[in-house]
């Protein structure tokens, strides 16, 4: 049986935004912030799909990422050797 009460505040327009939600869901707000606490780690089929799809384009693009860091790191290593080059000639002349 539930017999304690919790209270928070919020702003008029979060208040607002929690009513809509619950209201779409046809329960009261109690009920709806109830669900919310006990299925905190639940996640919709949705959610579960949209998180499928970021995570395949992260695991897609994080090998063409590291094989252009290696790119500009041996474009960088060139340059500098190009530049100890012009250096080193400056300095004899």
């Amino acid at each position: 049986m539930q017999t304690e009460r919790v209270t928070f505040l919020t702003t008029p327009a979060a208040k607002a935004a929690l009513c809509s939600r619950a209201a779409a869901q046809g329960l009261s707000v109690g009920e709806y912030i109830r669900r919310k606490v006990e299925d905190d780690d639940d996640l919709t089929p949705a959610q579960e799909a949209e998180l499928r799809m970021l995570i395949d384009a992260v695991n897609e693009a994080v090998p063409k990422m590291n094989a252009s860091i290696d790119e500009m790191i041996e474009a960088l290593r060139h340059t500098r050797e190009d530049m100890d080059k012009l250096l080193d000639r400056e300095a004899l002349a």
